[in-house]
């Protein structure tokens, strides 16, 4: 029903389209409108039509709108949808060496995220989505996640035995989970507050922004800040879209999209600041555990991917960036 619904609301789009000779661009993704990401679309869609000279916009539908991070992904692969924002988590779905990413205490800090996103390596794998009708834009900054829980806190891996602990739709992120012993359980982003409450679950896991957000610290009041994994968000659109467009539209979006980027983590780098101390005054116990606890019970992980020669030398090249 929902495709048929947005398949309808495409032809309404075209129609309009062609009445007034202008591209409006559909964006979809599943955040909450006070999300630097969501900020940073609306700064793009600005820019975009001032860079078009009002020839192109962008009509974006937060809070999961037209369906889930992996709908959306759909939707742009049939040409129902234009752009969406994907966590990689999901991507790696789609397009298999993004997992890599997944890798628990990849990075050594952020400096060294940047440089590998904004550098060859995050450009290459921008560029294989490309083999899964999928156009990979840019990369937004999602800061680390960590885990919260309802009913005890978080301290050291021992203390995930037994625990449900919510992950994406990523096998990275479910073979992160079962290595420190806890048990990993992918459920939507829009139904894990529900979930949370009905102790469908016991925890989950995210960067302080998206609890806060979500208000998922109603529910659970222990929040660990252990870091685990650093997995930004990516901007991408459908390949059909993007052949779609001609030259200078092409290069108006990417102008618009790269400053959406500078924009958008600044946003960030304020907002985790801001949700930390929010969720102090909600109540929620921050917790500063011993890193190293936690990163060397996550080998299993790696023997894993390294048997992988291609994935393999991607860990390497990032690991001595």
């Amino acid at each position: 029903m929902l495709r048929v619904i947005l398949l309808f609301s495409m032809l309404l789009f075209i129609a309009c389209q062609q009445a007034n000779n202008n591209l409006v661009i559909r964006l979809g993704h599943g955040l909450d409108t006070n999300h630097s990401v969501h900020k940073a679309m609306l700064k793009m869609g600005e820019e975009l039509y001032r860079i078009s000279s009002g020839t192109m916009e962008i009509k974006i539908y937060p809070n999961q709108q037209l369906g889930s991070e992996r709908e959306c992904l759909e939707l742009l692969q049939i040409g129902s949808l234009d752009i969406t924002k994907v966590s990689t988590g999901v991507l790696e779905n789609f397009s298999p060496n993004m997992k890599v990413f997944g890798l628990p205490y990849l990075f050594r800090d952020k400096a060294h995220t940047f440089s590998v996103l904004d550098g060859p390596i995050g450009k290459e794998l921008l560029n294989q989505t490309s083999s899964f009708r999928i156009k990979g834009l840019a990369y937004y900054d999602a800061g680390s996640r960590s885990f919260y829980t309802k009913t005890k806190p978080i301290k050291s891996p021992s203390d995930l035995k037994g625990l449900k602990i919510r992950v994406m739709e990523s096998v990275t992120a479910m073979k992160m989970v079962e290595s420190m012993g806890g048990s990993p359980t992918p459920i939507s982003w829009g139904e894990l507050y529900t979930s949370l409450q009905q102790e469908v679950v016991d925890g989950a896991e995210n960067n302080p922004p998206s609890f806060y957000l979500s208000k998922q610290f109603e529910v659970c009041k222990y929040y660990t800040l252990d870091e685990h994994t650093t997995l930004p968000d990516v901007l991408v659109s459908g390949s059909y879209f993007w052949e779609s467009l001609n030259e200078n539209q092409k290069i108006w979006l990417e102008e618009a999209v790269a400053i959406s980027v500078v924009h958008q983590r600044k946003l960030w780098a304020e907002s985790e600041k801001y949700s930390l101390r929010e969720l102090k005054k909600a109540g929620v116990e921050i917790m500063y555990p011993d890193k190293k606890k936690f990163e060397n019970m996550v080998k299993p992980v790696y023997d894993y991917y390294r048997k992988n020669k291609e994935m393999d030398m991607l860990i390497s090249q990032i690991k001595i960036q």
